[in-house]
């Protein structure tokens, strides 16, 4: 089964009942993302993620990229269809309308983004990039940066990339040793760039690479990088791709998944050096790279869920086709589809309810990003920021582990058949291995969390997140449905070992870093749970809330009750479980000797 339906129903449940979408459209420039208009970004953008993407997905899973002489060609189909995507505007869904975007909240354009990431990952792994570089450049580019580059990336006539890590670098940025040489009014660059997404492709007519690298007299470390443009060709006076730039890709890896994406190495001044433009200042590079590495955390996050909910349709399909076995209890001369059995059961909803989560969550980021980049008061745009810088770290780490464990749980769906790679399942599992390593491994996120997230500010975001839920929690205690009510006491034992944990980190993370890092991951997972935990609470109660308004759409509202008490029953009592993970800090670990492992 190759077909995928975006989940237009959830995504607008999440976006209109469970978050505030009044609070965005009422947001200054966002008056006219009406419920109206949203449905209707939605409705289109389900038809092209489900009638034209995924259609790609195998097929290109199976050709693959093909490499010749430093030139890319990519699977059959690809080239046509973002040429599609371009024609209707869907690179530039959030993007500013100055530069020929549609000026969308970034909530909207999360639930197109879960659409492509779903439909097909390798393809949408292209434009995740390019948002990525037009971030970057509309916050620190110049005036005519910005007019040469930013109106045809925006438009998705020109794609873009992140170029960070080199092969002796990897995570350490601190390492790289690209070379920026001052010549006039640009630089030349020289040096080499590895696991490059769509570094290189024939679908776009010109590639903008965002590359990192040290000027002549430039400290040693973090603080001697700095961020340069590097186009594949240059833009000639009319602003059309002109001369070739000294750019070329030498190889695309060959990788577990995303087989349909090109994972480049890129060499620059083979030939005497690239044209490079600086952006901003010297030395401010890294800074820089940080706007569109959030940028992109946020949206591996989001691929996280997207991958989770193919596998989960998938494995939906085939259990409800598959008869096997009669009902356990039921009619032993009656045989029934899979998807009857209790154990089969228990794993679609460990899928289902936790995509949910990962849903909200990554939307909730999303709803809290509009909020701090237009709400009028300062203080409020202040308060939302703090509770983005929170949750990224959760977004990308938490849902791309989430992810990977529910695209392995749609291969077990399958039985012996989720083993063959006709049936696609195994696909997905691939294709999810790589979203808890790229823009940062898990590890890499945790630390974010413990350190710059929760210690350097006392524990104060994190604070502020847990007393909302603790309010939330009482609510469920309260309801006079008992099915709400259960849902409360495991959202306060997860609470209150989420905050257990939170004050371990900031009191001894000061004196003991590793203490708090080498239970950072744990941690990090501590918080995913509550927090999907919490919001699934608050989507009871929404559901509960509109029964007894008289819904029409009873089957849906009644599933959300259901779901959200498995969830509190069976995935929440994870979060108690980590703590001693975490206050155990480093005994073990720091015990252990390298040598022996």
């Amino acid at each position: 089964m190759t077909d995928y339906t975006a989940p237009t129903r959830d995504m607008k449940f999440v976006m209109q009942e469970l978050l505030d979408l009044d609070a965005i459209s009422g947001l200054p420039g966002f008056e006219e993302a009406s419920p109206e208009l949203v449905d209707a970004v939605l409705e289109e953008a389900s038809k092209f993620a489900g009638g034209v993407l995924a259609p790609l997905n195998q097929s290109g899973d199976q050709a693959g990229v093909r490499w010749d002489d430093g030139a890319i060609t990519m699977p059959a189909g690809f080239v046509e269809a973002y040429q599609q995507f371009v024609e209707g505007g869907w690179n530039g869904v959030q993007c500013d309308e100055a530069f020929g975007g549609q000026g969308l909240p970034e909530l909207v354009a999360t639930a197109t983004q879960e659409m492509w990431q779903a439909a097909n990952m390798s393809f949408a792994l292209g434009p995740l990039l390019t948002a990525g570089a037009i971030e970057a450049l509309h916050a620190h580019g110049s005036e005519a940066q910005q007019a040469t580059y930013l109106h045809k990336l925006v438009s998705g006539e020109w794609s873009g990339t992140m170029n960070l890590t080199e092969p002796q670098a990897g995570s350490d940025l601190a390492a790289v040793r690209t070379r920026a040489t001052p010549e006039g009014d640009h630089y030349l660059i020289q040096g080499q760039k590895i696991f490059i997404t769509w570094g290189e492709h024939d679908c776009a007519e010109n590639i903008i690479h965002l590359v990192l690298a040290r000027t002549p007299d430039a400290p040693a470390g973090v603080k001697g990088i700095s961020l340069f443009i590097v186009p594949k060709s240059l833009p000639d006076a009319d602003g059309n791709p002109g001369e070739a730039n000294d750019v070329r890709c030498v190889n695309t890896e060959h990788k577990i998944g995303i087989h349909a994406s090109p994972t480049c190495t890129m060499s620059y001044g083979d030939n005497g050096g690239a044209i490079g433009y600086l952006v901003g200042e010297e030395g401010k590079g890294l800074m820089y790279m940080f706007t569109m590495m959030n940028e992109a955390r946020h949206k591996v996050g989001v691929q996280g869920l997207a991958i989770a909910d193919r596998a989960y349709q998938q494995a939906r399909w085939y259990a409800a086709e598959r008869i096997q076995g009669t009902p356990a209890g039921g009619d032993a001369s009656k045989t029934v589809s899979i998807l009857h059995h209790p154990d089969v059961k228990r794993m679609m909803l460990t899928m289902r309810a936790q995509i949910e989560a990962m849903r909200a969550l990554a939307y909730s980021a999303s709803w809290s990003m509009d909020l701090s980049r237009r709400h009028p008061d300062s203080e409020e745009r202040r308060r939302q920021q703090a509770r983005v810088d929170l949750l990224i770290p959760i977004v990308k780490g938490w849902c791309t582990e989430v992810g990977q464990e529910l695209a392995s749980l749609g291969v077990q769906v399958h039985g012996g058949m989720g083993y063959v790679e006709e049936t696609g399942a195994g696909q997905h599992y691939r294709d999810a291995r790589i979203t808890t390593i790229y823009e940062g491994t898990t590890g890499i996120q945790a630390n974010d969390l413990i350190g710059r997230k929760t210690y350097k500010d006392g524990g104060a975001a994190m604070h502020t997140l847990l007393a909302e839920m603790e309010g939330l929690a009482s609510e469920l205690e309260a309801s006079a449905d008992s099915g709400v009510k259960a849902i409360g006491e495991p959202l306060t034992a997860g609470i209150n070992a989420l905050r257990e944990a939170a004050e371990y980190v900031v009191r001894t993370h000061g004196e003991n870093p590793a203490a708090t890092s080498a239970g950072a991951v744990p941690y990090l997972m501590m918080a995913g749970y509550v927090c999907g935990g919490a919001l699934l609470g608050r989507s009871a109660l929404v559901a509960r809330a509109a029964l007894d308004g008289g819904a029409s759409e009873t089957d849906f509202y009644q599933a959300k009750l259901v779901t959200a008490r498995f969830y509190a029953q069976h995935i929440l009592p994870k979060a108690v479980a980590l703590l001693p993970a975490v206050l155990a800090g480093d005994d073990a670990v720091g015990a252990m000797s390298a040598e022996w492992l």
